[in-house]
């Protein structure tokens, strides 16, 4: 079993509402391609999809079926930007490498959404906007800074007074917050699995049930072993993320992969549905653990936060969300929650993705930071970009060499401290 693969996270509302989908074969025997994916979330099946767009030949080999991870268990917002806000990338990246790590990430939820469109990818995708709302001032001062920032770039951020957050929303617990018009939605395993299906239409070949056991170099590509086959590629990408293993060293350690939990409500009678996000707009809140919600089509509230690495204290932390969700909304006071589950999502030291090289011929995308799901589709164009030929220094993001985090042994009593820090900090308004 799978390290976040455990009873409390197994009642998805996504896998219990995706349209059928027919596994993919198991890779058997040995097979030739121009480019091997390690991945089949939406980074790696991105890459494969617009790599076949491009006539270029791409072999996908999942350890699970594509979507099984954190691509398909997510809270489906499709958020733009990066955790930094623009001044602060820029000031690390400079003008011209920030312009296009900007326009990459702020411009990630347009590019899923027409890719699903474009390949006719049921997945519910509504481009409803983003808010981020503030509970205290000194909240509500960051996400003002952030609008002036982005409104700098071109971008029409808008800041929400409280009467104006409280319609759109449907509670008067913030005192204002920030519409971001470029945030969507979808069902994220639908589009997962959508991503897949297009990119087999398209030549691709998806292999799930075919971990890679090893890749070692074989002349001038190199070649990946599973189980029952081998692949010989002269390209890899590998797109791995939280569920990373030892299988290039050291990328495991530059990760902190880390527990997210989300909670959905049976769907709502029409009237709480036109109080409750009326517009489906996606929400992530300013505290420090951060709690973040939407609605689906079918009108059931969906809220996410984080997780723990013991069962006990997930489930726990799920309850909490049911709670805050009627703390938010007492009008759901007898309304049943009928789905709890989730899964890993990887963290990094400086919250930047990480695209890095491990030898010639292989890079990697990882470290989304929670925004993956967006994200993950944007990088997988600039993967498939580098393996078309384009040069590391032309991509849309800085390659950096893998850093391994200090002390990583230590990154589960670390994480658990730093959560508990924030959660009283968010308590005593500090």
């Amino acid at each position: 079993m799978i390290a976040d693969e455990t009873p409390v996270l197994a009642n998805s509302l996504w896998t219990a509402t995706a349209p059928p989908q027919p596994p993919f074969p198991r890779l058997s025997g040995p097979v030739e391609t121009e480019v091997a994916i390690v991945g089949g979330g939406v980074t790696g099946l991105s890459a494969a999809l617009h790599l076949a767009e491009r006539g270029i030949a791409a072999v996908v080999l999942e350890a699970q079926q594509p979507g099984w991870g954190a691509s398909g268990r997510n809270g489906g917002q499709l958020n733009p930007g990066l955790k930094h806000d623009p001044d602060a990338v820029e000031r690390r990246f400079g003008p011209d490498m920030a312009a296009r790590m900007l326009a990459l990430s702020g411009n990630a939820p347009a590019l899923t959404v027409d890719m699903a469109r474009r390949h006719g990818i049921a997945c519910d995708a509504v481009t409803s906007g983003w808010i981020q709302p503030a509970h205290d001032a000194a909240s509500l001062a960051t996400l003002g800074a952030r609008a002036r920032q982005w409104q700098a770039r071109g971008v029409p951020l808008r800041m929400l007074s409280q009467q104006e957050i409280s319609t759109l929303i449907g509670t008067p617990v913030y005192i204002g917050g920030l519409l971001d018009p470029r945030g969507a939605n979808v069902h994220p395993l639908a589009l997962t699995q959508g991503l897949a299906a297009a990119a087999a239409r398209q030549g691709a070949a998806i292999h799930g049930a075919s971990a890679v056991l090893s890749i070692r170099r074989d002349g001038a590509g190199h070649l990946l072993r599973t189980a029952d086959g081998q692949v010989r590629a002269r390209r890899v990408l590998i797109c791995t993320n939280a569920q990373t293993d030892g299988l290039i060293v050291p990328l495991a350690r530059t990760l902190v992969p880390v527990r997210s939990v989300q909670v959905a409500t049976a769907p709502l009678p029409d009237a709480l549905r036109a109080a409750i996000l009326p517009g489906r707009q996606a929400v992530s809140d300013s505290r420090r653990v951060m709690v973040y919600y939407r609605m689906d089509a079918a009108g059931r509230l969906i809220l996410g936060g984080r997780g723990d690495y013991s069962d006990r204290v997930t489930a726990r932390l799920m309850q909490n969300l049911r709670r805050i969700g009627r703390g938010m909304f007492p009008q759901l006071a007898d309304t049943p929650f009928d789905h709890a589950w989730g899964g890993l999502v990887a963290m990094t030291a400086d919250h930047y993705p990480h695209l890095s090289p491990h030898g010639d011929g292989i890079l990697s995308a990882t470290g989304y930071n929670g925004r993956g799901l967006a994200l993950g589709v944007a990088m997988g164009r600039v993967l498939a970009d580098w393996a078309s030929g384009t040069p590391l220094a032309a991509l849309e993001f800085p390659v950096t060499p893998p850093r391994p985090i200090p002390f990583h042994a230590l990154r589960k009593p670390a994480v658990r401290a730093a959560v508990a820090l924030f959660r009283l900090r968010d308590r005593l308004g500090i």
